[in-house]
């Protein structure tokens, strides 16, 4: 629990380490800004009254309608002129009203809007087609994509965006009906509209945009109606716009407030999570020591020790007494609280338990004092017992159980 307390309280204090663009700091809190700082970096959405533009335009437009392609080139050409209103919700989504018009030229075979000179050149002459020109207007309200931005990011400073926009609009001729046959009414449709707007940054406030844009138009909308749906206007213009208050857009940023007095806690906890730590590594350690300490002296108590008798004596031989002494050497220079048992024993196969009893006992006394008189071993770390006549515990041997066991413990 307290390693986890201790990660959390590393994290909160990391995360006030980490820099920032704009700080803001007092008594209670600490707050911070984050802005996306990419050359392409996403941006905030503004309120309705920013990024609005707003530009005029001049260029050429012609028209297809049901006899004009029977009519030379370059006499279809008629000036366009262009007024438009425009306002971005993203720097990738928006929408503009546009005016647009000035006259369409063409050719008539029925006489509407017939400018009433026929076309003699080759090879439509004799067609009995007449020169056709009515002014217009075509109003049309656009959805724009900025796929630039979209795809890229948003970049104030960027050169070129490639502009896709598609709409609907509604396109009148604006001329008398006496210039049109008797079951003709004036053009008033409605339009679809798909075109291009190729935009290059000037300045701050000012872009050029070169605008290509289609219109799909109903059939009768010239006067004339030759069996097909609909009819098409294709202009192109240039357009200087001016982006009213500079269409800037403010980075996207995330802000975080941390509460000091939580944080000071914080650290207050990991101070004391850490001389935690320490007392807790210190305790580790010293059980270490007093483990490896007891586990030391374990291995300094010397293992069993046995001596024999021969059967119905209780006297050392000089192979034993030679034994006890290098027991002693070791039990004299290890732990002192190491307490060694002196154990007698006799065969139960020879004897009665009287003698036995007796035997056991004097031969573990013969063992203590040879340990104690003869070897200056401490008796306080001595104590005897005798168990008498036993089954043979080594072997089978009854030999082997004629004898002494020295064992050592702590105390």
């Amino acid at each position: 629990m307290k390693k986890y307390l201790l990660t959390v309280a590393l994290a909160a204090i990391g995360i006030v380490g980490y820099a920032d663009d704009t700080t803001r700091n007092s008594a209670d809190f600490t707050e911070e800004v984050y802005y996306n700082d990419s050359k392409g970096y996403s941006v905030q959405t503004n309120s309705f009254w920013k990024n609005w533009n707003l530009s005029i335009g001049a260029g050429a437009q012609t028209y297809f309608g049901d006899h004009n392609k029977q009519l030379l080139w370059k006499n279809r050409i008629t000036p366009a002129f262009d007024v438009a209103l425009g306002k971005w919700f993203t720097p990738g989504i928006g929408v503009r009203g546009v005016a647009s018009g000035y006259a369409l030229k063409g050719a008539t075979q029925n006489g509407a809007f017939s400018t009433g000179e026929l076309i003699t050149e080759k090879p439509y002459a004799g067609y009995y087609l007449s020169y056709q020109e009515f002014n217009f207007l075509h109003a049309h309200l656009d959805v724009m994509l900025n796929m630039t931005n979209l795809c890229c990011g948003f970049k104030e400073e960027r050169i070129y965006n490639i502009i896709p926009y598609f709409g609907f609009g509604w396109s009148a001729a604006l001329e008398n009906s006496d210039r049109l046959p008797e079951d003709i009414t004036p053009g008033r449709e409605v339009s679809a509209n798909i075109g291009l707007i190729n935009s290059f940054r000037l300045n701050r406030l000012f872009d050029l945009n070169i605008d290509v844009r289609g219109a799909y138009i109903q059939d009768r909308f010239d006067g004339e109606t030759g069996g097909r749906y609909g009819e098409g206007l294709l202009s192109a213009t240039a357009n200087l716009v001016w982006k009213i208050g500079g269409n800037t857009w403010e980075r996207s940023k995330t802000i975080v407030r941390y509460d000091n007095r939580t944080i000071n806690e914080l650290r207050d906890m990991m101070d004391q999570l850490s001389r935690d730590n320490e007392e807790l590594q210190k305790a580790l350690d010293d059980c270490n020591k007093e483990k490896a300490e007891a586990a030391a002296k374990k291995i300094a108590v010397v293992a069993p020790n046995l001596v024999t008798f021969k059967i119905n004596k209780s006297n050392l031989s000089k192979e034993a007494r030679a034994n006890l002494g290098l027991l002693a050497e070791v039990i004299k220079e290890n732990d002192s609280n190491v307490v060694y048992t002196i154990t007698g024993y006799a065969d139960a196969a020879t004897g009665n338990k009287e003698i036995n009893d007796r035997l056991s006992k004097e031969r573990a006394q013969a063992v203590y004092d040879c340990l104690v008189n003869e070897f200056g071993v401490n008796p306080d770390q001595l104590r005897m017992d005798y168990k008498g006549g036993v089954e043979n515990m080594f072997y089978d041997d009854p030999a082997l159980s004629r004898a002494v066991i020295t064992r050592g413990d702590l105390k």
